[in-house]
Parts: structure tokens; C-alpha cells; sequence
């Protein structure tokens, strides 16, 4: 059991492990459903006889099919990055480049001893964020310009945080081989539904030796092989979406135990919510993504929990404040204040209410011929600076306890 965010960790991290087998495993169960829709759309025999037969030749290709997935994981654990840059648009960026996000990064690196990932840029005004690599030489971190340009210091700190957390724990390292496998998955399975809709009916006629196959099991067969291949496919995608959702909220306490900022992750959240969709991205990337707005029906295929939900968590056990959904303007639209006024909804003029009285804000008046006039003294203020020693300018006006400073 769990008591604390590292238990919590080392928990997910053996949970997540057993569903890396279990989805490992699915490739096995089509490949045994592709063996015995083979064996039914070529021979008339009994489902029993079908059954066994397509066990053997589950046996005879279990070494194909394992070799045949490590080379695909293989492929894809040397250029994955290289794909989701060209889907998403990513490159890479230096200090010079990016001088804010680069050393906003480097110190949440520096102040943990993490070594320092490779920044990218996603030119997209989407507000969004994506770690990827399978281990410390690829590990990187892209950001969308739009989400650069809305968020302030905090909040991009905040989502770095959140970023580094997923690769601290092994999270990216682990949804990138379930996405590989469940391309495995999704691959083998089109196969067998291809393949079986292309074949056609070879064993009609059989010898008299034949006759202890039965008949008749063919519709059966076939019809276990299809539900397998549908098992697995929504098996995979199910571990897949249990692999993302169960470790939002362990990044983002992370990205709060790194910046020591509840609040900035929260209002990072809220800014982001609903505006993270990534145009041209697929469903892979977008799992990897600080939030995923593609949700499924009944929240049954959701990648990622509520923000609402994340946001209660962090309110409730990092002690955050949450300011409700943030209205931002359309992209291209700059948020400013008042054309009159200032930030804080004062005018020109206007007087600002100090400890020791009013003082007057805005541009100096105006005096004799148009020139600039200081604003007028506040009560109480000295004249001006006094005389030093034999009528010079006394560089310090202010007096001291005992007399005018000399």
C-alpha cells in the first residue's frame, strides 16, 4: 500500500511493469486468433479439430512473431523521435535560441541533479507540452510556441516540472514501448481481418482419411478468432489509457514537489485546459501531451483525468488555490489592459494611496512655458537640499540627528 508520493511511484512503476507483460501478451493472443481463422477459412473440420490445429501452428510461429516484434521495437526505439518531429513540426532550440525556456529547464535540471534533456520547439498556438526518448540520450521535451507566449514564468516552470517528472519515473520511457506495442497490436490485427477477408474456402474436398476432422466448426472458429482480435485491440488500448491516466496526477505533484509552486500548476492547468489540441498529431502523441482534449465517450477512453479532477488533487494535498476556468483570448489577439488606463485600472493622474499619504501617478505637470514640473512635494517634505560648507550643493540633504550631514 502507498502511503507517500514515492511509495506512490514505486507503486505505479510495478503496476505499470504488469501491464507492459499483460500488453505484450496480446500480441501472442493474435497471433493465435490469425492462426485459427487460417486454419477455418482453409479446412472444414469440427471446432474442437480447429482449436488444437491452430494451437500447433501457434507454437510453430511464436518465434516468428516474437522476432518479428522485437525488430519493430527496434525500428522504433531508434528513430520514434524522429517520427513524432516530423508529425509535429518539433526542432530543436539552444540557449541562444530560446534564452527564458532554456534556463527555466536548466535550473529545475541543476536543482535536482537531472540530467538535461533536449528543448524543442513546436510551432503551433496550441497550449501544450510532450515529453519523449527511451533513455538519457534521447530524452526530450517539446513545447508549443502558443503555449510559451500565454503562460507566464511560473506556470511554464510548472509544466517543465511536470515534464521532468514523467521522465524522472520512467513514464515516457514506458508509453513510448506501449505505444510501439500497441502499433504491433493494431498492425497484426488489420492483418488478420485483410487477410481473412482475401482468402477463400481450400478444403472442401477431403479424402475418407479425413473423417476423424468432423465438420462444421468453421462459423464458430472464425467467429472466436474475430473476438479475440477485438479483445485484444480494446485490451491494448485500455492498458494504454490506464498507463496515462494513472500518472497525470503522480507528474503533477511532482511538478509541485520541483517548484514548490501549487498554484502555478494549477492556474498552467487552467490556462491549458481545452486548448492543447495539437492539428496534424496522432492519437500516440497526443497521449504524451500535458493534457489531451480528444476524450472518448463516457470518459471510458480518456488518455488523461479531468482537469477538474487534477486540479481538485492538487487543492486538496498540495494546498493550492484554484481560480476556476481562465478565459484567454482567441490566438493573435493580445490581452491588454484599458487603452486609458493601467494594469490595475488606474488613470493618468490618478492618486496612489501610500503609508505616509497620497502620491500623485501619471505624467508631471506641467509648468511655466510648457515645460515638465516635478509633482508638487508631499506635507511635511524639506524644501530642497541644504547648503553645504561655504554655499555649495550639500550632498546630503537629508539631516541627521545631530544637524545637517557635512
Amino acid at each position: 500500500m502507498a502511503y507517500g508520493l514515492y511509495t506512490h511511484i514505486a507503486s505505479n512503476r510495478r503496476r505499470s511493469i504488469v501491464l507492459l507483460v499483460g500488453l505484450f501478451a496480446l500480441v501472442y493472443v493474435l497471433v493465435y486468433a490469425g492462426a485459427l481463422a487460417g486454419e477455418a477459412l482453409t479446412t472444414d473440420a469440427s471446432l474442437s479439430w480447429l482449436l488444437n490445429k491452430a494451437w500447433a501452428d501457434f507454437i510453430v510461429a511464436v518465434p516468428f512473431a516474437t522476432i518479428g516484434t522485437a525488430i519493430w521495437i527496434a525500428i522504433a526505439w531508434r528513430f520514434h523521435q524522429a517520427m513524432i518531429d516530423a508529425v509535429t513540426g518539433g526542432h530543436d532550440v539552444t540557449r541562444k535560441d530560446e534564452p527564458r525556456l532554456y534556463n527555466l529547464l536548466e535550473n529545475l535540471c541543476i536543482s535536482r541533479g537531472i540530467p538535461m534533456p533536449k528543448l524543442k520547439i513546436v510551432e503551433s498556438d496550441a497550449l501544450n507540452a510532450f515529453a519523449t526518448g527511451l533513455n538519457e540520450k534521447q530524452y526530450a521535451v517539446s513545447v508549443t510556441t502558443g503555449l510559451l507566449n500565454t503562460l507566464d514564468d511560473a506556470e511554464i516552470e510548472a509544466v517543465l516540472g511536470h515534464e521532468l517528472t514523467h521522465i524522472r519515473n520512467g513514464d515516457v520511457r514506458l508509453m513510448v514501448i506501449a505505444v510501439i506495442i500497441a502499433g504491433v497490436i493494431s498492425f497484426v490485427a488489420e492483418l488478420v481481418f485483410r487477410v481473412g477477408l482475401r482468402m477463400r474456402w481450400s478444403g472442401g474436398s477431403r479424402s475418407s482419411s479425413d473423417g476423424d476432422r468432423g465438420k462444421g466448426g468453421g462459423a464458430a472458429a472464425i467467429l472466436i478468432a474475430v473476438v479475440l482480435v477485438a479483445l485484444a485491440w480494446f485490451l491494448s488500448s485500455l492498458i494504454r489509457f490506464a498507463l496515462s491516466r494513472s500518472r497525470e496526477y503522480l507528474a503533477d505533484a511532482g511538478a509541485v514537489e520541483l517548484t514548490k509552486n501549487p498554484d502555478a500548476m494549477i492556474s498552467a492547468l487552467r490556462k491549458i485546459e481545452g486548448r492543447g489540441e495539437l492539428e496534424g498529431a496522432t492519437s500516440a502523441v497526443m497521449e504524451l501531451c500535458v493534457d489531451n482534449p480528444r476524450q472518448g465517450f463516457a470518459d471510458l477512453f480518456a488518455t488523461h483525468p479531468p482537469v477538474d479532477a487534477r486540479v481538485a488533487a492538487l487543492v486538496k494535498f498540495a494546498g493550492g488555490q484554484d481560480p476556476g476556468p481562465i478565459a484567454l483570448p482567441a490566438p493573435g489577439e493580445e490581452s491588454s489592459p484599458d487603452e486609458t488606463g493601467a494594469a490595475d485600472g488606474t488613470q493618468p493622474g490618478d492618486a496612489r494611496h501610500g503609508p505616509w499619504g497620497d502620491t500623485p501617478d501619471g505624467p508631471a505637470t506641467t509648468g511655466p512655458g510648457g515645460t515638465s514640473a516635478p509633482p508638487p512635494p508631499l506635507p511635511g517634505a524639506l524644501p530642497g537640499p541644504l547648503p553645504g560648507p561655504g554655499g555649495a550643493q550639500n550632498p546630503f540633504p537629508i539631516p541627521g540627528p545631530w544637524g545637517p550631514r557635512r
